[in-house]
C-alpha cells in the first residue's frame, strides 16, 4: 500500500488553504486557478485538502489576524515534513495597507515561508508558477522512476 501511495504522491501534491484574514480578493484569484482557464488538478494540483495531516503545501492569504495569531503555528506543524509554504498576496507577504490595524503581519513572522507571491490581487498564473516553485521540496525523497 505504501508503494502505491508514494507513486501517486511522487506526481502529485495536496495545497491547504488558509485565509488569516484577507478581504478575500486574493481568495476569488486561488478559486480561478482551480476553473477551466488554468484547471490546476489536471496537472496533479490538489488545492481544495481541508486536512493539514494529508497536506503537503500550505497557501496562506490575508494577514494575521487576532484570531490566527494563535491557530496558525500548530495547523502548520499538523503538516508532515517535507512540507512548503506560499504567502499570496500582499497582505501576506508585508502586510499593506493592514500593516498598522488590528492584525499582525506579515506570515513569515509565524512560519516560515518558501515562496511569496506579491500583488493585491496577485494574477492567477502566478500562484500556479509560486506552487510549481516550491514542487522540489514536496518532492524531496521520492524517487523518480524510469
Amino acid at each position: 500500500m505504501s508503494r502505491l501511495k508514494d507513486f501517486v504522491r511522487s506526481r502529485s501534491f495536496h495545497v491547504i488553504y488558509i485565509n488569516t484574514g484577507s478581504c478575500n480578493g486574493c481568495d476569488v484569484e486561488v478559486l480561478a486557478c482551480l476553473g477551466p482557464r488554468y484547471d490546476v488538478e489536471q496537472y496533479g494540483i490538489f488545492v481544495h485538502q481541508p486536512n493539514p495531516r494529508e497536506a503537503d503545501i500550505v497557501l496562506v492569504t490575508g494577514t494575521v489576524s487576532e484570531q490566527w495569531r494563535g491557530k496558525l503555528v500548530p495547523l502548520y506543524k499538523k503538516v508532515p515534513e517535507p512540507k512548503a509554504v506560499v504567502a499570496v498576496g500582499q497582505c501576506a507577504c508585508s502586510g499593506s495597507l493592514f500593516e498598522d490595524g488590528r492584525t499582525d503581519p506579515p506570515v513569515s513572522d509565524y512560519i516560515p515561508v518558501d515562496a511569496k507571491v506579491p500583488g493585491c490581487p496577485p494574477r492567477p498564473q502566478e500562484i500556479v508558477d509560486a506552487l510549481l516553485e516550491v514542487a522540489p521540496i514536496v518532492f524531496k525523497g521520492y524517487e523518480e522512476e524510469g
